[in-house]
C-alpha cells in the first residue's frame, strides 16, 4: 500500500528526548516499512526515518527558539498533504482535528489516530460538526466524552520488540518518567517513595506551560535525600533508567489516554505501581504486570509487594500485546477496510 503518515511538528520523528506521539509515529512507520509497504512521512525537517521523509521546516518546533507560530507550519503541512493527497491509498493523521475540513474536501481515504484526551468542553461541538470523521482511539477508556463520533477502532500502542532489554535484576530504586505536570502527580510519586523509605529517581521534563507548578509545588520536594532529579532523559538512556527500576511509579489524575511509559516499563521487565485511571486497567495486568492502586497508603503497602511480581512475566505481557508489529497489523487491517469500501466520510446535512 502506498501511506502517507502524517505526524505534529512540535518534534521530530522520532523525538529527540520526551515525546509520546511522535514516537509512535515513528514505531508504526518504520514497522510498515519493514513489511515492504511504500510509506511517505510528513514531519519535521530532522526527523529520521526508513521511509520516504517529507520535511516541513528545518527542524522541530519545541526546540527551535525561532519558530513563534505554530500554526503556520501545520498550515504548511496540510497545504503539503493536500496537494499530494491523491498519490496515496490512504492518509493516516496524528494532528488531531486540524485536517477535518481538508478531508471533508478531499473525500481521499483518510484515518486520524487520536493521541491525546477528549474530555475539554470545546470538542463536542467540533466532533458533532465533523461526526463523519473515521477516527482511532488509542484505549477504550479514552472514548467515554466522545462516544458518539465515528469509531472505527481501537488500538493500543506498540513498540519495537528489541527497543528495550529484559533486565531480571533491578537496583533499589522507584522510577518516574514523563511530563513534570500538575495531572502526573510527580508529589504523589515523591511522597510514595519517601512513605516507603526508598528512592526515587526522576527523569522528566518541564513545559513552559508548566514552569510555575514546577518551581512552586514540585522544587522545594526535590531537596529530600530519597529523590534524586535527573531531568529529561532521551531514547538510549530510557533503557537503563527504567530496566534497573524496582517498579515504575504511574500515579496520574487525569483520564490518560494510554500511557506510553507503561508499556516502555514492562519491555524492561519492570512492574508498574499506578493509580486507576484512564487506560490504566485496559494496559495493566492485575498482579502480572504491576498493581492498580486507589490511595496513596495502597500505593505505599503495594512497593513492599512487588517483589511478587514476575518481571519475565512483565516482557511476556509486553511482547504478547503490545508490540510494534501487532500495532502495524490491527491498522493494516483498518486501512484494507477503508481503502477497500472507499469509505467517505458520511457528509452531515
Amino acid at each position: 500500500m502506498k501511506i502517507a503518515q502524517i505526524a505534529p511538528l512540535y518534534e521530530s520523528v522520532p523525538p529527540k528526548y520526551y515525546g509520546g506521539t511522535e514516537r509512535i509515529v515513528s514505531y508504526l512507520t518504520e514497522e510498515l516499512v519493514n513489511q515492504g509497504h511504500d510509506v511517505t512521512l510528513f514531519a519535521s525537517g530532522d526527523s529520521l526515518t526508513k521511509a520516504k521523509l517529507h520535511p516541513i521546516g528545518e527542524s522541530a518546533l519545541r526546540l527551535n527558539c525561532h519558530y513563534l507560530d505554530p500554526f503556520a507550519h501545520h498550515a504548511l503541512l496540510l497545504g503539503q498533504v493536500s496537494r499530494l493527497a491523491p498519490s496515496f491509498d490512504i492518509l493516516h493523521f496524528h494532528i488531531d482535528y486540524l485536517h477535518f475540513p481538508m478531508s471533508r474536501i478531499l473525500q481521499i481515504p483518510h484515518l486520524t489516530t487520536l493521541h491525546g484526551r477528549l474530555d475539554l468542553p470545546d470538542l463536542p461541538l467540533l466532533y458533532q460538526e465533523f461526526s463523519e470523521m473515521p477516527v482511532v482511539s488509542i484505549s477504550n477508556a479514552q472514548r467515554h466524552p466522545l462516544l458518539f463520533v465515528n469509531w472505527q477502532a481501537t488500538i493500543y500502542h506498540g513498540l519495537p520488540e528489541n527497543l528495550y532489554a529484559f533486565n531480571s535484576q533491578p537496583e533499589n530504586y522507584l522510577a518516574f518518567l514523563g511530563r513534570i505536570s500538575p495531572e502526573k502527580r510527580l508529589d504523589r510519586a515523591i511522597e510514595i517513595a519517601i512513605r516507603a523509605g526508598m528512592e526515587i529517581r526522576i527523569a522528566a521534563k518541564v513545559d513552559p506551560a508548566d514552569e510555575k507548578y514546577f518551581q512552586k509545588q514540585i522544587k522545594p520536594l526535590l531537596a529530600h535525600p530519597l529523590v534524586n532529579y535527573i531531568g529529561e532523559i532521551g531514547e538510549k538512556e530510557k533503557n537503563d533508567f527504567l530496566g534497573k527500576a524496582y517498579a515504575l511509579l504511574f500515579p496520574i489524575d487525569w483520564p490518560e489516554p494510554f500511557g506510553l511509559v507503561m508499556i516502555e516499563a514492562m519491555a524492561c521487565g519492570t512492574p508498574v505501581i499506578a493509580y486507576r485511571q484512564g487506560s490504566v486497567p485496559e494496559v495493566m495486568q492485575e498482579g502480572k504486570t504491576g498493581f492498580i492502586v486507589e490511595n496513596l497508603e495502597q500505593a505505599v503497602i503495594t512497593v513492599e509487594r512487588i517483589s511478587q511480581v514476575s518481571r519475565l512475566g512483565c516482557r511476556q505481557v509486553f511482547e504478547e500485546q503490545f508490540s510494534a508489529k501487532r500495532m502495524a497489523k490491527n491498522y493494516l487491517r483498518l486501512y484494507r477496510t477503508l481503502t477497500k469500501t472507499r469509505v467517505r466520510p458520511r457528509l452531515v446535512s
